[in-house]
């Protein structure tokens, strides 16, 4: 079973998510546990401070060694600890599937201007969501920890099957636009081809709408240059 720990200093904004969809029935499930630890409770001095000045000068205030070294102290030892910082790589699905193969995450959410750099030798992985700046790393923890969680075995109800054809997952290029009922809406009609019953020309349809649809939002991604060069021959 996997074990996530998230290390933050507003502990509370994690309430809706660890009672809320997946990762609520992934718990009640046994198919991990998601724990929030209160950096307050490490807090040096009477007054829950677990900040300070930065040395040399400068704007804003940085978080201190002692609180985050006693709190990774006080849990048992993690195969990855993942500290939350814009300076982090960013954050892919492949991300997501090596840390749900991991039996303990502890995820660390920063603050303030960041923190004291000898905090970063606590850390075996440094990860963003964005190149943008947050108030704090607890939305970046969750959107990790939603990520690594539905990737579990049992966690999505239609099992391996619903994972398999997603966004950023085999191909690396994203999924297939998709249709529900009604056949026609406001005058757009779902292509012929998914109402044809014949599986082998929808399976053709939808790798060639991935690509494409990868093509129009996201040609940046790796695996679309893939897809072009397995295309033209390799150029």
């Amino acid at each position: 079973m996997l074990r996530i720990d998230i290390i933050s200093a507003q502990p509370g904004m994690f309430a809706g998510f660890l009672s809320e969809s997946i990762v609520a029935r992934a718990v009640k499930k046994g198919l991990c546990s998601v724990a929030t630890v209160n950096l307050r409770d490490f807090s040096e001095g009477a007054y829950g401070k677990i900040d300070d000045k930065p040395y040399g000068g400068g704007p804003g205030m940085l978080m201190t060694c002692g609180p985050w070294f006693a709190a990774l102290k006080s849990l048992p030892p993690a195969d990855r600890i993942v500290m939350t910082t814009p300076a982090g790589k960013p954050f892919r699905q492949t991300d997501a599937e090596s840390l749900s193969r991991a039996e303990h995450v502890i995820f660390m959410c920063g603050h303030y201007e960041g923190f004291d750099a000898r905090i970063e030798t606590l850390a075996t992985d440094f990860l963003s969501v964005g190149d943008f700046v947050m108030t704090g790393g607890e939305l970046a923890a969750a959107a990790m920890a939603d990520a690594t969680v539905r990737l579990l075995p049992g966690a999505i109800g239609a099992g391996a099957a619903a994972l398999s054809d997603e966004s950023f997952s085999g191909a690396g290029i994203l999924e297939a636009p998709q249709y529900t009922k009604p056949a026609v809406f406001g005058g757009m009609a779902v292509p012929e081809v998914l109402l044809s019953g014949d599986h082998a020309k929808i399976e053709a349809w939808r790798k060639a709408a991935a690509l494409e649809r990868t093509r129009r939002f996201r040609p940046d991604l790796d695996g679309s240059r893939r897809e072009n060069e397995t295309e033209g021959g390799g150029r």
